[in-house]
């Protein structure tokens, strides 16, 4: 069994799988707050108690406090195992698992991005896609036919949209992001400010959809949601882009 684990700027999403299984089909998974990491130690435990952990895969875009403080859990949880399994920690590389890295500098582009790259590639392959990521920021990324990420977007998620509204200006609220919009133009402040950072995400997207000829655009994150109806071209939602492609990955070879 493989522990993947996608350490983000908000939370932390993990998954157990088994490292041949079909991608996305997990024997637990989980997530929790960066404020909530101690409580990592128990659902590891229980999910683990009746079979073994042979790998631990890591993407981390959160920085060096928390991958130290990631560490620390997984020794409290694996203390017998930890010392000879060791952890992987997912990098960006110049190819992995049917994906060419196009970037620039490769080693600069963020490991989830990366990762949720393969994963896109590996659920649609022979396709020209566009993977999406709609966490604390959402990422719009290209990926060829031929597995050739192209780059892509970055722009404030859903929520840093509607914060910088509320604390940038003196008379509009903080809104909470899944509120349900009416037909047509919003005729209040609160669904007037839904309505515009839906459309800024929904429209970058399509965008992108556009300049790239996709044939698809897979959608994740936990607004994804929120923002999935609102698009006017193919779509599917992935739970956990991420995971799935750090479970694609798991099984690749870098070059």
């Amino acid at each position: 069994m493989i522990l993947l684990i996608d350490a983000g700027n908000t939370r932390v999403k993990w998954a157990l799988a088994e490292v041949e299984g079909q991608l996305g089909a997990w024997r637990a998974s989980g997530a929790v707050t960066h404020a909530d990491l101690p409580q990592l130690e128990m659902m590891w435990g229980e999910a683990t108690a009746d079979q073994g952990v042979d790998r631990i895969l890591i993407a981390n875009v959160a920085g060096n406090a928390l991958r130290v403080h990631l560490e620390y859990v997984l020794q409290r949880t694996f203390p017998a195992l930890l010392p000879h399994l060791g952890i992987e920690w997912f990098a960006s590389v110049p190819r992995l698992a049917g994906i060419t890295n196009g970037y620039r500098n490769p080693a600069q582009l963020g490991c989830d991005r990366f990762a949720a790259a393969i994963g896109g590639h590996t659920l649609a392959p022979g396709l020209p896609i566009i993977v999406v990521n709609c966490g604390t920021a959402t990422t719009i990324d290209a990926v060829t036919a031929d597995g050739r990420f192209l780059g892509g977007m970055i722009l404030p998620g859903l929520g840093l949209m509607a914060s910088s509204l509320a604390r940038n200006t003196a008379q509009l609220p903080q809104i909470a992001q899944d509120g349900k919009l009416p037909d047509g133009f919003a005729d209040n402040t609160d669904d007037a400010i839904l309505s515009g950072i839906l459309a800024a995400q929904s429209g970058a997207i399509e965008h992108a959809c556009a300049a790239h000829q996709a044939a698809e655009c897979i959608i994740s994150g936990g607004a994804a949601p929120y923002i999935a109806p609102m698009l006017k071209v193919p779509y599917r939602i992935v739970e956990n882009i991420v995971l799935t492609g750090l479970h694609a990955a798991s099984r690749g070879s870098a070059e």
